[in-house]
């Protein structure tokens, strides 16, 4: 495959990547402001620890006060909102072959969500208010696939173009 053909071909994968991403939590992000309610009640429940072993060392990180819990979920939403416009932003300037630029928003949009997923569901949320613990409300597993597809995103889109190499 000439350099070209590999340029373009890693261009089309670093696209398809970012836009899978973007068209997933913009799906996201517009359930949680339809469907306000499911949402709500999961990080009510793991902010407040009351499904978890309800160990006394670890309870007093609880937040059971209904408006920071209420404010910490409206916050989520509109990070995965921004995140979204950000990777279709970072989409947008791959089909138009903006290469660089579209590297650069599309590695913004991509640790966005690296943040979101790894330090605030995964981080924050599996260990430090016990989310693991619970059987009922542990959102562990969706939030490693999310981070792992992100992941991917990010390292192929920061894979450098060969030029003037055969590909």
């Amino acid at each position: 495959m000439s350099t070209s053909h590999s340029s373009r071909a890693l261009a089309l994968a670093a696209a398809v990547l970012t836009g899978t991403v973007a068209l997933y939590i913009a799906l996201v992000a517009l359930g949680n402001i339809t469907d306000f309610g499911t949402n709500q009640a999961f990080v009510q429940h793991v902010l407040a620890m009351d499904t978890t072993f309800k160990d006394d060392d670890l309870m007093w990180r609880a937040i059971t006060d209904k408006g920071l819990e209420n404010a910490a979920y409206v916050a989520i939403i509109v990070w995965e909102t921004l995140a979204a416009l950000v990777l279709i932003a970072g989409t947008w300037l791959w089909v138009r072959r903006d290469n660089v630029r579209a590297r650069r928003v599309s590695t913004y949009g991509l640790l966005m969500l690296v943040l979101l997923f790894g330090a605030g569901f995964i981080g924050i949320g599996g260990e430090w208010f016990s989310m693991w613990q619970s059987k009922t409300w542990n959102g562990l597993d969706a939030a490693t696939r999310v981070l792992v597809l992100t992941g991917i995103a990010l390292v192929v889109v920061q894979l450098p173009e060969r030029e003037g190499q055969a590909g």
